[in-house]
């Protein structure tokens, strides 16, 4: 189940929509209530700095929080090829049956996990989930044999290469769940909200009613969509590309081993 968050462009439109209405509510009330005095005007100025300096600091929180994440993802995506590409050349250590099955074996393995990186969402990520869980039991079933038969420390090293294998794709998933919680999102947009409020009732003139109101709206829905985009595993722009993984698909040996 995905966020409304994780769709860069529904993002984008959703706070632009709804930062310039509360800028023209604002402006709406100060025409309302009348303009301010000014002494008040400049004691407003300095709630209106303040609201908008911690506006910037959470965006620029947020901002650090998805880059981080989108590093996560990548780093990972690198741990995946390396485990691989390091089990593929300690097959050789099994039996030349077993070697021949657990190669094969992983080669239908690293197509599936450059499926997942590639899928959006929907059935299609679904269907690559689950044959990437049976494909995961052929690999443990192929080395289980062979190491049980045979418990030496040569096995050993099989045996935790394959560990290795299995264990990338559980951080990997957990990468991909692991984005800004919804709170976060939530404090921004409110924040967001306020700062907008302040400064439609703030505004002096009628022309900034009309054209300078839709600065800040304009500004803050691009940095909004730019921390979504980055932080969205699948439906973004910015997304994680499996480049180790397709290198090392393509240095196997074609065939079958």
């Amino acid at each position: 189940m995905y966020s409304p968050t994780h769709y860069p462009l529904l993002v984008l439109a959703l706070s632009f929509v709804a930062m310039w209405l509360s800028a023209w509510a604002g402006w709406w009330f100060r025409r309302r209530l009348g303009p301010l005095d000014d002494e008040t005007h400049e004691d407003f100025g300095f709630i209106l700095a303040a609201a908008l300096t911690l506006l910037g600091l959470i965006i620029g929180f947020s901002f650090s929080m998805a880059t981080t994440r989108y590093d996560q993802r990548k780093n990972y995506e690198e741990a995946e090829a390396n485990a691989i590409g390091t089990e593929y050349v300690r097959a050789d250590l099994l039996p030349k049956s077993n070697a021949d099955r657990v190669r094969k074996t992983l080669k239908e393995y690293l197509d599936l996990r450059i499926a997942f990186y590639q899928a959006r969402e929907g059935q299609e990520l679904k269907n690559v989930n689950a044959t990437t869980a049976q494909v995961q039991v052929e690999l443990w079933s192929a080395i289980r044999g062979p190491a049980t038969e045979n418990p030496t420390l040569v096995m050993a090293l099989v045996v935790s290469g394959m560990n290795d294998v299995l264990n990338s794709q559980g951080y990997t998933q957990a990468a991909y769940w692991n984005t800004i919680p919804p709170a976060a999102w939530a404090l921004m947009a409110a924040i967001a909200i306020g700062c907008n409020l302040l400064i439609g009732y703030g505004s002096r003139s009628a022309k900034a009613g009309s054209k300078l109101l839709l600065i800040l709206p304009l500004i803050g829905s691009i940095a909004f969509m730019l921390i979504a985009d980055i932080d969205s595993p699948r439906h973004g722009i910015i997304r994680v590309r499996p480049q180790n993984l397709i290198s090392l698909a393509e240095s196997l040996p074609p065939g079958t081993p």
